[in-house]
């Protein structure tokens, strides 16, 4: 370790903000990993979640707050210059909705012992199951340290406001190292991504699968588009209000049907636009004039992150058309190398999504607890890497 990582390790301090206001843009997009590989117009964090733009946008909007369960408690590592060093956005959650890695199992048997699972501390972003860093430091030399003394201040949190428990999701690597050499528990899921292996259009890529796979999908997107369905991308400019008030109405209708209250409102779309404009793709299917159906994906660096779907008129393939198919055009147009697709969904597969494991950790206070669960995630993490190994022998591409 220099002499300057060893005085910064030692000058360290952690402080909470409830506003992401209080921590400024700049040092924000700072470490929260800028990419110089991004275009002028789109330029930020290379994962789009993780910048001040949406992440404000979820709080200003109110989708996040008191009445909504997800209490911004950002921590703020600084050095004894003041000088922002670190970041873990991180929300005081009262319920587990809306995490997309389901604990409601370890809180029903908790409370059932006499315990107090909620509040828990939650380091994610807000409704939304796609990988980034959760422990944000940059990339300088000392990040390790950084990355450290985040994690000892998580735990300090917990201990001090008592809460029962902080659980970080859909890690990336350095922040899931950190995080079991700190003794956390590490527990993994499923989800399925597309990957661009340097294909130049969709052909290149039908060419990979075998003949009757690639059969079965013109078959399918020809039978989506029937009934004169036209289907639009929208970003930047042509994300008009008007294209948000369609969109919305199809949210509103699925999200209602699917969970019982839609998570997002009509002004976090709004304010999307205002501050990310170029970073946000509607796919969105017309028919006789009018928007029926339509997809919200974000686009970062390399990959392209689909997020929400609905519809207003069901049409057979549409769905996979509008959020799958018409995915992996943009990804291969734009030069992006991933598509991830959301949550779950082995419906995926047969269209060119591969498994992947995901990655979570939590930190539990409680021993009795903590010992339970760690022997729930021994026998999960075989089962969800059997699984994986089983889906990857079914995936529609050329053998050999």
């Amino acid at each position: 370790m220099t002499e300057a990582a060893r005085q910064d390790a030692v000058s360290l301090s952690l402080r909470v903000v409830d506003d992401i206001y209080a921590i400024d843009l700049d040092s924000w997009d700072r470490l929260a990993e800028n990419d110089a590989n991004l275009a002028d117009a789109v330029r930020g964090p290379s994962n789009p979640f993780l910048s001040h733009a949406f992440l404000s946008s979820l709080e200003d909007s109110g989708c996040v707050g008191e009445r909504t369960g997800w209490i911004p408690q950002h921590l703020i590592l600084e050095d004894n210059q003041g000088v922002i060093r670190g970041i873990a956005p991180a929300y005081a959650k009262t319920h587990s909705q809306g995490e997309y890695v389901f604990d409601y199992g370890w809180a029903d048997a908790f409370q059932r012992a006499g315990g107090r699972y909620y509040p828990k501390l939650q380091l994610s972003v807000p409704f939304t199951p796609a990988g980034g860093p959760r422990l944000l430091v940059g990339h300088g030399e000392n990040a390790n340290i950084f990355r450290a003394g985040l994690i000892q201040g998580i735990e300090a949190y917990c201990d001090q406001t008592n809460v029962s428990s902080a659980h970080a999701t859909f890690l990336r690597e350095e922040d899931r190292t950190a995080m079991e050499n700190a003794d956390w528990l590490h527990r993994t899921d499923q989800q399925f991504h597309f990957y661009n292996r340097g294909f130049s259009t969709y052909q290149d890529f039908l060419d990979t699968l075998a003949s009757r796979k690639r059969k079965d999908l013109r078959k399918e997107r020809a039978k989506a588009v029937e009934n004169d369905i036209e289907i639009v991308w929208l970003t930047g400019a042509d994300l008009t209000e008007d294209a948000w008030d369609g969109f919305y109405r199809f949210y509103m209708d699925t999200g209602s049907r699917k969970w019982g209250r839609p998570y997002l409102n009509r002004r976090f779309f709004s304010l999307v636009t205002e501050r990310m404009a170029d970073r946000t793709l509607l796919v969105m299917a017309k028919r006789e004039g009018r928007y029926i159906a339509g997809a919200l994906n974000f686009i970062g660096a390399d990959r392209l992150y689909g997020r929400n779907w609905g519809c207003i008129e069901d049409h057979p393939f549409l769905h996979f058309e509008v959020c799958y198919h018409q995915a992996i055009d943009f990804a291969i147009e734009r030069g992006l190398t991933v598509v991830e697709a959301g949550a779950q969904g082995q419906h995926k597969l047969a269209r060119g999504y591969e498994p992947v494991t995901t990655h979570s950790a939590h930190f539990i206070r409680h021993s009795g607890l903590r010992a339970a669960i760690a022997d729930y995630l021994e026998a999960e993490r075989d089962e969800v890497e059997h699984m994986n190994e089983l889906l990857g022998g079914h995936t529609p591409f050329r053998k050999g």
